[in-house]
């Protein structure tokens, strides 16, 4: 029976996952939870991983690894970013030991870039995870969520990248605005999001008026809350590929995100006559905590 080596954390604004490996990186044990940054105070951290821990019968000199808003300032415990253009094979070496800790616990940097001025926080781990199977990748990395991130990676390096609120934008307006009494119900439109896609591109000016023509549709038309919700999406994500052009133009998109949400986005790219492919987040966020722990073993060692 395989024995424990390390335990792989991503720990996020609203949740936790967590992956107990052993020494040739199988998955021995997982858990998670709804116990994110947001919802923790900095000394509760500790007390949640070892809850969790002791649990799973883990202990306590198994090591343990962690990407995300851990890391935060309003985390756990800071980790400095690394300043873009960035390494990603050094994330392992510059993590942080959180002191006054039962067990050895390490928190992987984030990467900042200065002009224009941005930041991220685990995407950097999930982008080292596909490197690590894909080492001689170049070319464009878009990773969807509440804060979507577009990022140039060449070299083995993040090059530059820009962050595009358009999952918070889809919160706001269709669980807070007035847009969220069209849709009260769940469903989808394909036709509907294309047409969508398809103005937002054309004439990004006419999105301010087409936002609210969405709830005039509903009462004085027929529309459903399915069209509703997907005019929405499209209106917001054209927004975007508008605002980030150098991006995806004339190439492939790699993307990394929740498939449900990466095939909506390749969905858009094919409005645009643009291919791509799509990536599941855990695995990449698992292959880069595991990329970085062997990064750290072997330069503690060397």
């Amino acid at each position: 029976m395989s024995l424990p080596s390390f335990v792989a954390v991503d720990w996020g604004t609203t949740g936790f996952r967590l992956w107990v490996m052993d020494a040739g990186g199988k998955i021995l044990n997982a858990t998670q939870g709804p116990f994110g940054m947001s919802r923790l105070k900095p000394d509760a951290f500790g007390r949640v991983l070892e809850e969790s821990l002791n649990t799973l019968g883990v202990d306590e000199d198994v090591p343990v690894v962690i990407c995300g808003m851990a890391g935060a300032a309003q985390g756990w415990y800071e980790a400095p970013y690394l300043t873009a253009p960035t390494q990603l094979e050094i994330l392992g070496q510059q993590a942080v030991v959180v002191p006054n800790t039962r067990r050895r616990v390490r928190i992987l940097p984030g990467v900042k870039q200065m002009n224009p001025a941005n930041v991220m926080r685990g995407e950097e781990t999930q982008i080292a995870g596909f490197l690590h199977h894909s080492p001689d990748f170049g070319g464009a990395v878009c990773l969807p969520g509440t804060h979507t991130k577009w990022v140039r990676v060449a070299d083995r390096a993040i090059a530059n990248f820009e962050t595009c609120m358009t999952g918070e934008q889809f919160a706001f307006f269709s669980e807070t605005s007035v847009l969220s009494h069209s849709m009260i119900l769940d469903g989808w439109s394909d036709s509907a999001f294309r047409e969508a896609v398809r103005t937002a591109t054309r004439d990004p000016a006419a999105i301010a008026r087409r936002l609210f023509a969405i709830r005039a549709e509903m009462l004085v038309a027929e529309q459903t809350s399915a069209e509703a919700r997907a005019t929405l999406s499209g209106l917001l994500i054209g927004q975007e590929l508008m605002a980030v052009p150098h991006y995806w133009q004339g190439q492939s998109v790699t993307l990394i995100g929740a498939p449900t949400l990466c095939e909506i986005y390749l969905k858009a790219l094919d409005v645009m006559g643009v291919g791509g492919r799509a990536l599941d987040v855990a695995s990449m966020t698992l292959a880069g905590l595991t990329a970085a722990h062997q990064q750290y073993m072997s330069h503690s060692n060397a």
